[in-house]
């Protein structure tokens, strides 16, 4: 689908959706100023048609993970192949092949020291086509509060009256059983699934459901993101950075990087560069400007690496089917 396929309504639904991924679609409706009918058929629609997804992604922070981004060079023709076999891992998120289909990058959370070593040291180096492995801890995640800006399409009264109404934050201990895990699987594949189906996955009724739900948000452990491709919406130039910040000022840097409208986001990392970010323009021209002007205008910035991301083969959520317009 092309973004000339998304009229106005649909921009301001997807912008809706961000803010509350499992928002009903009554309440959608009434801040659009259409009819629930429309507002259901519309994501309907752009779901079919494989543009538009709510997932529900998990924040393994919350549950001491310890989540890398991983860089992966590679023979021409291994791309492909490797990249669909990580994406098919359920412990990756993010996968994309970049700079020309040589390299892939792609991020992991690994719930322990064991698992770490299993992807990290033991399965991608055993693969002969990978010529090349960085991987670096991700320290910290910087994004705005309210999502990437390039989804943006409503007024701060209409956002405020979508933003969720939650109990106050839960900053306990988290510990998932059976049933939370088949909980965020079910999720993953869509964020918007009717309670009757997660308790059919789960074992669990759908009092219990919501119960878990509302209780994995409150915790931050569970997060409602819309799934887009950026090219429908007109952004067809994505890129990853690599920067290196003097240290004093890396957390200004981060900050000052997350709230640029090009950014969905930005993390600290170990390793050689100490900050990364995931950046989305309108076109390369508009890629230029920015890492010139806006970038290079940083002072504590020391060092920039841009890798244009050819394809994205996995999200947030379950593997996604590649599209000729990505």
């Amino acid at each position: 689908m092309k973004s000339a396929d998304l009229d106005e309504v649909d921009r301001r639904l997807v912008h809706a959706l961000q803010i509350d991924g499992r928002a009903p679609f009554s309440r959608i409706a009434e801040v659009l100023d259409v009819s629930e009918q429309t507002a259901a058929r519309r994501y309907r629609r752009l779901r079919t048609a494989g543009v538009l997804r709510v997932v529900g992604g998990v924040d393994g922070s919350r549950l001491g993970y310890v989540s890398w981004t991983i860089r992966l060079r590679c023979t021409p023709d291994a791309a492909n192949p490797i990249a669909a076999a990580l994406s098919r891992r359920p412990d990756t998120f993010w996968v994309h092949i970049l700079s020309g289909g040589t390299e892939i990058s792609c991020f992991t959370q690994a719930r322990t020291d064991d698992e770490s070593d299993a992807l990290l040291l033991e399965k991608l180096p055993r693969t002969s086509r990978v010529l090349g492995i960085a991987a670096h801890s991700m320290l910290q995640g910087f994004t705005t509060p309210s999502g990437w800006p390039g989804l943006a399409r409503l007024t701060t009264q209409q956002v405020e009256r979508l933003r969720p109404e939650l109990p106050p934050p839960d900053d306990g201990p988290v510990v998932l059983d059976a049933g939370d895990e088949a909980l965020l699987r079910g999720l993953a594949r869509d964020g918007r699934m009717g309670y009757g189906e997660l308790a059919a996955d789960t074992g669990w009724s759908e009092s219990t459901v919501r119960r878990r739900i509302d209780h994995l948000r409150r915790a931050g452990v569970l997060r409602y993101q819309v799934e887009i491709s950026p090219g429908a919406l007109g952004f067809h130039a994505e890129a990853r950075l690599w920067i290196s910040v003097r240290p004093s000022a890396l957390v200004p840097v981060a900050n000052e990087l997350s709230s640029h409208p090009e950014v969905n986001f930005a993390a600290a990392t170990t390793g050689p560069t100490n900050l990364m970010a995931a950046v989305t323009c309108r076109n390369t021209r508009d890629l230029y400007r920015y890492l010139t002007e806006r970038v290079g205008s940083l002072e504590a910035v020391h060092t920039l690496e841009t890798a244009p991301v050819m394809r994205t083969v996995k999200r947030t959520g379950t593997v996604l089917l590649l599209r000729p317009d990505e």
